[in-house]
């Protein structure tokens, strides 16, 4: 079934040089559309700048679904890093604010794992002004969806194993 899925057929890579041209590439457009022709890339940030930054926030999506009340599942938890990594994979840190994807994902994986909370629900668990957090991630779920090629389906290893310690029971 998972060598059918949209995960391996666009989301595995043959080497980690693959995963770093596709990074590279992300920089490299998003440099070129807005550096008005200028040759000055100081104010830019390089490829592994960004890799410092994303990982960075990968941090804080852990720790934030850590400290998530109701208690996330593991499968949320690894489905909104596979969106987070894969989103960074074509675009820039410096066209999306990680912050605001790093919600979003976390938001989305809890919808396509089915963990029930509401939106009301999901903002309590951010700090700061949480209207504006419900506008940021009803804003870049669409756009989130898009990126991602609307393959929303993550085949994480928490069902296989967790299937594995009940047999072992």
């Amino acid at each position: 079934m998972f060598n059918l899925s949209a995960q391996a057929r666009s989301w595995m890579f043959k080497s980690s040089t693959e995963l770093a041209k596709s990074r590279e590439n992300a920089n490299r457009k998003f440099i070129q559309e807005n550096s008005n022709g200028s040759d000055n890339q100081k104010h830019f940030l390089t490829p592994s700048e960004e890799r410092l930054l994303y990982k960075h926030y990968e941090s804080i999506l852990l720790k934030f679904c850590q400290k998530f009340q109701p208690p996330m599942p593991k499968n949320v938890i690894g489905c909104s890093f596979h969106y987070f990594k894969r989103f960074y994979l074509n675009n820039s840190v410096m066209d999306f604010h990680p912050k605001d994807i790093v919600v979003t994902c976390v938001y989305l994986a809890s919808k396509v794992e089915e963990f029930n909370v509401s939106i009301g629900q999901f903002v309590a668990n951010v700090k700061g002004d949480r209207e504006k957090a419900t506008e940021i991630i009803l804003n870049h779920e669409l756009l989130l969806m898009q990126q991602l090629n609307f393959d929303l389906a993550i085949y994480n290893a928490f069902r296989p194993v967790e299937g594995f310690l009940i047999d072992i029971k």
